[in-house]
Formats: structure tokens, C-alpha cells, sequence
């Protein structure tokens, strides 16, 4: 990672190194997640819940952590996503060459260090039952930042962390997902519970850099969540699915996000998009989501970028995978909207245009998504996205049946160019087919998710939407398939050092090779219906 040749282009890199030592010492064994690193002593801060509730702010704020989320989020997943694409040439994750130097950074030290690891320190200074509703706070956090980890690796440990120890076992996903759900479960039944015996109140409001105390918008989150976590295991368990949507949906449960004042943002920290995109310059946009938006003359497309230099006033993507020039071409590309993404700006959990996506899907498939139409939740899903971005009245764009992705032109490689893989339009057909409608929801929902790429990549692993230029260079050896595209990430290097036997019996649950083209337990190779 660096940026053009100056005096920050070595800083830059000396803090790579120092953080590569400091993520590998921090990973050396899973032991050291156990113990209280922050220097202040249990008395100190038993007054007013400090000695629990100063963990929280630095729990919400992980995914402002540039360095992961540069490697982990925008140059794996929301490049896998066609989201961004990496500015600098040769051969690395973006073309499939899943190397070592980059698989010592990303998402998987950051859950253990920054989210399971202080979420252990709060059970063990006693959060579960001296404040229940503290600890569903942690539960909901630990279950959105976890669900992560294993979407881009698979198995991994959860269930048996913070036991102590030199390892920790692996569990399987599908017993991963089975937590997940049984802790929202306990999380939601102590928000419920605390809100019924005391309305309005806020003990977590110091805390909360989410919501400000407010219990009603976490159980929100949670049920959202809930909902989210339904529908990627839709094709491999649809029974468990259904009832895990409906359960959600259910407002007798505290119901789900319904408006943008709703969205699980986090404040406080540096935004990881605007420091990686724009002072590292490590990534522009991809060529995927600049062309879809282009062609569908889409307003929010001003809100989430800006306008290329290499071929002035109009938005130019890289292909994902492709031949990359110098870093000084690679920069003229679009970037991200200094203006929308400052430094300061906030980082998206979860929205409700996502949940209205969701119950559009749930509704396509027959659930009980709680009253209204596949049609009416999918032009709220858009409307809410448009409102969440102030991006104008929503209605010419939701009755637009004519504008099509566009083609892609490289304006440095000719020979990158590619025809639209789509000729979706926008407009709700209610005669279409379900694959056709499962599309354009799940069109409409990638480009609300913007920025988050490992959610929309999950997604696009689940159903095959958006239809995706596919890498241009191909630099797995033959173990990830150009066409399907890449279905996951390897191990840390450092788990086959500090966690051999533990990380061997991971990948024998994983059910193939360690490496990109392996899928995952709800990643199955069959049809959406």
C-alpha cells in the first residue's frame, strides 16, 4: 500500500511494517485474547458501569480501522463485489493471487482482536449478568462483526473462544450460524424485556456511538440483522431461513428497521473508505457498479463518487482483475465522493433500504415479510436508498422501464473493454419470471449497500447477482474458476504457525482445499427457486 512517490509513500509503508509486527504478535496465540490490555484497572472503573461500558466505543468503531478494512473489506470483498478495484499493478488478491503478505492483514484479526476479544473481557468482568442489557448490546455487535469473518473465511473459531489456551477449536458454519441466531435471541429477549420495565430509559447512552442509549433501535438492528443472516443460509437450510425472516419481521419482537432514521451508523474514529481510497489512494472504483449506475442515469451515482480525471466530468471504473498502470493512471479513475466520504464521515453497519431488499426477497419466496407486495417493498427498498443519500424524489427512476447497464470502455487498455452482462431494466414487472424479479432486487439492493462490500459480495456468492464482469487476469494456478468467481479468502498465514492442528480441522470442515475456489456451506451449486 502506498502513495505516489513522496515522503508519505515511506511513511506509509513503515507503518504497514510496524502493524504487520504488531497483528502478528497480537495473533500469537489465542491466550493473549483473554487478557485486559488497556491499563486500567477493574476498581477503577466500577463506578456508573465504566468498569463494562468503556469497552464499547472502541468494539463499534473496529471497522474504522484503515489498514483491515484497505485489505480486508474494500481490496478483497467489495473489490470481489465490484465495488472498488486496487490502483497499484501486479499480481495480488484482485486477480486472484491470494498472497501471503496480504492475508496477514484483513477481517479475521480484526474480529478476534478488536470484537471477540474485548467482548471476552466483558463476560469476564461480569457484563452477562450484572447488566443483561449491556451484554445484548455486545451480543448484537459480536454477531454483526463475526458474521463477517465467517462469510469471507468459513469455519473459524466462535463458540469455544475465550476458553483459554495456546488454540481454539473450529466450529462449522452451520453451528456458527446456529449462535448466531440463539445469541440474538438472548439479545433481543433482554432488550424486551429491559424496555418493558423501563421505558425511555438510557444507561448505555455515554457509551453508544450507534444509537445514544436508545434500546428500541438496537432491538431494530438486532431483528435486521436477524434478517440478513436469514437469508444467506436461504438455499442451504430454507426451513430454518423462513423461520428466522419471519421471526424478525414479527413486530411483536421489537420489528426492523422501516426508516433511514433507523440505520445503524457508527460515529467517532477515521473513516477507513475515505483514508484508503482518498490519502493512500489505494483503490478507485470498480468498472462494475460505475456502469450500472451510468446506464441507469441513476442520481445517487453523484453522491457516492466523483467524476474521473482521465476522462474528464464522466465516471470511468477499473475492471476487477484487470491490467492495472502506473499509480499515477490508476488515480485519474473515479473515486469515492470526497465530499460524501470525509474524514470524519460515519461507517455503515446497516440500513433499512437493505431491509426492505430483504423482505422484497422474503415476500418473492412466500414468507410473511409483514404485509405488503414483492413490488411495493422493492420501490421502498430504492425510495429509502434515495432518501438515505438525498439523492431526490425516487419516482421518475423506479418507473424508468428503458435505461440498461451501460458497456464498459477502458481508456487505457482497448482490450479490456466488455459488452453489459445485463440488459436489466429498472421498472417492476410483475409478469416477469421470479429469476427475473429475484434480479432486480438484488441489483437495487447492491447499489444501496455501497460501501459494504462483504455483504454485497455474500450476496452475490448466494444468487449470482449482479451479473459481474469477471476478472480479467486470472493468477490462481486454475483454483478459482474465471466465470464463477472467487467464493472465499484463506486462512491467515499465522494460523497455520500459531493454531496448526486447530486451523487443519477448520479446513476438513470447510470440505475442500484451502484456497479461493472452495465454497462455502451456504454457497450451494444449485438454483435460486
Amino acid at each position: 500500500m502506498k502513495n505516489p512517490i513522496n515522503i508519505h509513500r515511506y511513511i506509509h509503508a513503515f507503518v504497514l511494517f510496524f502493524l504487520l509486527l504488531v497483528l502478528n504478535a497480537c495473533t500469537k496465540d489465542f491466550e493473549s485474547y483473554n487478557t485486559d490490555s488497556n491499563g486500567i484497572s477493574d476498581e477503577q472503573l466500577e463506578a456508573d458501569f465504566n468498569s463494562i461500558g468503556a469497552l464499547y466505543p472502541s468494539i463499534q468503531q473496529a471497522y474504522s480501522n484503515t489498514l483491515p478494512m484497505d485489505v480486508g473489506e474494500f481490496l478483497t470483498g467489495g473489490t470481489f463485489a465490484g465495488y472498488f478495484m486496487v490502483t497499484l499493478p501486479g499480481s495480488n488478491y484482485t486477480n486472484y493471487d491470494l498472497i501471503d503478505g496480504w492475508g496477514s492483514f484483513g477481517l479475521f484479526d480484526l474480529g478476534y482482536n478488536s470484537i471477540m476479544s474485548p467482548i471476552n473481557d466483558l463476560k469476564r468482568r461480569g457484563a452477562e449478568t450484572s447488566a443483561p442489557d449491556f451484554w445484548a448490546v455486545a451480543l448484537i455487535l459480536k454477531v454483526y462483526g463475526m458474521h463477517k469473518v465467517t462469510d469471507i473465511y468459513g469455519p473459524v473459531p466462535y463458540t469455544d473462544f475465550g476458553q483459554g489456551g495456546t488454540s481454539v477449536a473450529y466450529d462449522s458454519q452451520d453451528e456458527i450460524y446456529n449462535a448466531f441466531f440463539s445469541e440474538l435471541d438472548i439479545a433481543s429477549n433482554a432488550l424486551k424485556a429491559y424496555i418493558s420495565e423501563f421505558p425511555g430509559a438510557k444507561p448505555f447512552s455515554k457509551f453508544d456511538n450507534t444509537y445514544n442509549g436508545d434500546y428500541t433501535k438496537w432491538l431494530k438492528f438486532a431483528n435486521s440483522l436477524r434478517l440478513r443472516l436469514a437469508m444467506q443460509i436461504v438455499k442451504v437450510n430454507p426451513e430454518l431461513a423462513k423461520m428466522q425472516a419471519e421471526k424478525a419481521i414479527n413486530l411483536d419482537n421489537g420489528g426492523v428497521f422501516t426508516s433511514n432514521e433507523d440505520n445503524a451508523f457508527v460515529s467517532g474514529g477515521s473513516s477507513a473508505l475515505h483514508n484508503s481510497g482518498l490519502i493512500w489512494s489505494d483503490h478507485r472504483v470498480n468498472a462494475a457498479i460505475t456502469t450500472y449506475m451510468a446506464g441507469y442515469n441513476d442520481p445517487r451515482l453523484s453522491k457516492y463518487f466523483d467524476p474521473s480525471s482521465i476522462v474528464p466530468g464522466e465516471y470511468v471504473g477499473i475492471r476487477t482483475g484487470g491490467e492495472v498502470g502506473s499509480h499515477g493512471d490508476m488515480v485519474t479513475f473515479t473515486s469515492v465522493s470526497s465530499s460524501t466520504f470525509p474524514q470524519t464521515a460515519t461507517t455503515e453497519f446497516m440500513t433499512a433500504a437493505e431491509v426492505y431488499f430483504l423482505r422484497a426477497e422474503g415476500a418473492l419466496r412466500g414468507w410473511n415479510m409483514g404485509g405488503g407486495t414483492v413490488q411495493q417493498f422493492y420501490e421502498d427498498g430504492i425510495a429509502t436508498s434515495f432518501g438515505q443519500w438525498e439523492a431526490g424524489d425516487a419516482g421518475t427512476y423506479i418507473n424508468d422501464e428503458d435505461s440498461k447497464p451501460a458497456d464498459y470502455t477502458d481508456p487505457l487498455f482497448p482490450e479490456q473493454n466488455i459488452a453489459a452482462l445485463t440488459t436489466l431494466s429498472i421498472k417492476w414487472d410483475d409478469l416477469a419470471t421470479n429469476e427475473e424479479k429475484l434480479e432486480r432486487i438484488i441489483v437495487q439492493k447492491w447499489i444501496s449497500d455501497f460501501p459494504d462490500g462483504t455483504c454485497a459480495w455474500s450476496t452475490y456468492r448466494r444468487t449470482g447477482y449482479p451479473k459481474l464482469f469477471p476478472a480479467v487476469i486470472n493468477n490462481s494456478g486454475g483454483t478459482i474458476d474465471t466465470d464463477i468467481q472467487i467464493r472465499r479468502m484463506k486462512y491467515p498465514p499465522a494460523e497455520y504457525v500459531n493454531n496448526p492442528e486447530e486451523v487443519a480441522k477448520g479446513v476438513t470442515l470447510l470440505g475442500g482445499p484451502d484456497n479461493g475456489g472452495t465454497r462455502l456451506w451456504w454457497d450451494i451449486d444449485k438454483g435460486n427457486f
